[in-house]
C-alpha cells in the first residue's frame, strides 16, 4: 500500500501533495514527547500559529528553527531588542511583534519551570495525571477545539506569566505533543497510538 493511500485524519488528507505534512501527522501528532527542548519549540510554533494554518507554521518550522537558535531556550531568554529586531525582519517566519515578544517571554517562564519541577517534561506531564489521555473519535467533528484540561493548563501558565496560550493553542499543543492522542478511530496511526 502506498503510504499516499493509507487511511489518515481528515485534516491530514487535504494536503497529501506535501510530504511534510504528511510526516507530521504520521510521526509526530499525537506522539508522546519527553523531551523539554521539543516541548519548547511546538509552544513556540503552536503559539505563532494564532490566528493562522497550522501548514502556513509548519512551511516555516526549519526558518523558525533557524531563526530561533534551534528552539535553545537558554538563549531565546536572553534574546534583546535587536536580536527581536532582526526576528521581526526575518521574512521566513510570522514577523508579528507581539508573537515575537511573547517567544522570548514564555522562554523565561519555560526556564522558570524547569527550575520549580526539574523539567517541563515533570510539569507538564504531572499536569495531565502522567499519562496521555487517549481518545476514540470516530470523525474529526467530533474533536474538541478545547476541554477543562486545556482550560487549567492555559490558566496556570498565564499564570506563570505566558502569553499566545490559550485554551485552544493549548489544546492544539497537546495534541501536537502526545499529551492527548486524537487520532481518529478510522486512521492508521490510531491502533498503536491508542494501544
Amino acid at each position: 500500500m502506498s503510504t499516499n493511500t493509507l487511511p489518515r485524519c481528515k485534516w491530514a488528507e487535504t494536503h497529501l501533495d506535501k510530504p511534510f505534512y504528511v510526516d507530521y501527522h504520521d510521526q509526530e501528532w499525537g506522539v508522546p514527547v519527553h523531551d523539554d527542548r521539543h516541548f519548547f519549540e511546538m509552544l513556540i510554533l503552536e503559539g505563532a500559529q494564532a490566528g493562522l494554518s497550522w501548514l502556513t507554521i509548519l512551511a516555516r518550522r526549519d526558518t523558525y528553527r533557524a531563526a530561533y537558535d534551534n528552539f535553545d531556550v537558554q538563549k531565546i531568554a536572553r534574546y534583546d531588542e535587536a536580536k527581536q529586531q532582526s526576528l521581526l525582519a526575518d521574512p521566513g517566519i510570522i514577523r508579528n511583534r507581539a508573537k515575537v515578544a511573547a517567544s522570548i517571554l514564555n522562554a523565561r517562564a519555560f526556564i522558570e519551570i524547569q527550575k520549580e519541577f526539574g523539567s517541563f517534561d515533570a510539569y507538564i506531564w504531572d499536569f495531565i495525571g502522567g499519562k496521555p489521555v487517549i481518545n476514540h473519535w470516530k470523525v474529526m467533528s467530533d474533536v474538541p477545539v478545547s476541554t477543562a484540561l486545556s482550560d487549567a493548563l492555559s490558566k496556570d501558565l498565564k499564570k506563570r506569566g505566558m502569553k499566545f496560550v490559550g485554551t485552544t493553542i493549548m489544546y492544539s499543543f497537546m495534541q501536537a505533543t502526545g499529551l492527548v492522542m486524537d487520532h481518529t478511530t478510522d486512521c492508521h496511526c490510531y491502533p498503536a497510538l491508542s494501544a
